[in-house]
């Protein structure tokens, strides 16, 4: 049985445009791109995208009730609209978390709710735990704790086993004796000037790499939209730099090591049953490290938030929030 017979699948809200737009300079040289839509005078809800890299959308404003909240999406640094594009310096994440602190210090709030999916499940889940008393809700998507088996997943031999065309592609870019480690072998075609005339190439290929593994049915328009010279370099760049430094973290479980610290934060977990990217095992691991959240696991359906069955459960978490 469809598990959305007894209730209509949730659709986006309507498109809204920003009543706010501007950069925040940062004390290292970074501008942060931040927007601010829906009700000024709403329920402050951050908006956490994904990669690292990938950048925010107009779209990504639509999960969010636009009468009930005050929606915050901002560009991470080195993609989107923030500057300088495709920078590495001064980008870890914990430059990550003290931008998102700067974010909420300049607009004043006291405290929030986050809504992160894959990479933004990662953030919104380390920004909490290093900032308990500022987070008021969770919700987040396609869950990735940033280890070592996870890299191995969809860099190894996991992703690559459902989509072996895709890493046919992916792979061929890199010679034999360097395919031990395809992450390594992109950062330094993606960083190294002694491949800056490979730099494109590579980025266009590891962004497509994902795009061709996102979603349950294949989506073409994600896959044009990945080999956008322009977000390609941001996301493959970013992307291979944090995955090289295991996401700058203090240990390969940090995330599960600190999850009491959020006791207090009522969490939904949104969970594809056929998330090929970040599969469903570490969505249950955080759930059995946080008893007091929710995990909604979705039957048919793959990584991305714009699935039918994902977009109708996050939404149906941000309607469902009980707020202060």
């Amino acid at each position: 049985m469809d598990a959305f017979t007894l209730e209509e699948r949730r659709p986006l809200y309507p498109a809204i445009e920003p009543f706010a737009r501007e950069h925040i300079r940062t004390p290292d040289g970074h501008e942060i791109y931040v927007e601010q839509s829906g009700n000024p005078d709403g329920y402050p809800i951050l908006f956490v995208h994904g990669g690292p890299g990938g950048g925010t959308s107009p779209m990504q404003r639509r999960f969010f009730d636009p009468a009930r909240y005050r929606i915050i999406l901002f560009d991470q640094r080195g993609c989107g609209r923030s500057r300088p594009h495709a920078s590495l310096e001064n980008n870890t994440t914990w430059h990550l978390v003290a931008d998102m602190e700067l974010i909420r210090e300049k607009f004043a709030i006291k405290r929030w709710a986050l809504f992160g999916g894959s990479w933004g499940s990662t953030l919104a889940l380390l920004y909490a735990e290093t900032h308990p008393d500022r987070v008021t809700h969770l919700v987040l998507r396609g869950i990735f704790l940033m280890r070592q088996r996870e890299l191995d997943w969809f860099y190894g031999y996991g992703t690559r086993a459902i989509f072996p065309e895709a890493w046919e592609r992916f792979s061929a870019l890199i010679p034999d004796d360097e395919q031990d480690d395809i992450i390594a072998a992109y950062h330094r075609r993606l960083t190294d000037p002694d491949y800056s005339g490979q730099r494109l190439m590579a980025a266009k290929e590891w962004s497509l790499w994902e795009a061709s593994s996102v979603t349950l049915i294949p989506d073409e328009g994600q896959q044009r939209l990945s080999v956008d010279p322009e977000f390609a370099l941001a996301f493959a760049r970013i992307e291979a730099h944090y995955f090289v430094h295991k996401g700058f973290l203090e240990t390969d479980n940090q995330i599960l090591r600190d999850a009491d610290r959020l006791a207090h934060v009522p969490t939904t977990i949104v969970q594809g049953r056929y998330d090929a990217i970040c599969p469903p095992v570490s969505a249950f691991e955080l759930a059995q490290a946080m008893p007091w959240a929710t995990l909604k696991v979705v039957p048919a359906a793959g990584h991305s938030a714009f699935e039918p069955g994902i977009r109708h459960e996050l939404i149906k978490a941000t309607d469902n929030l009980i707020l202060p």
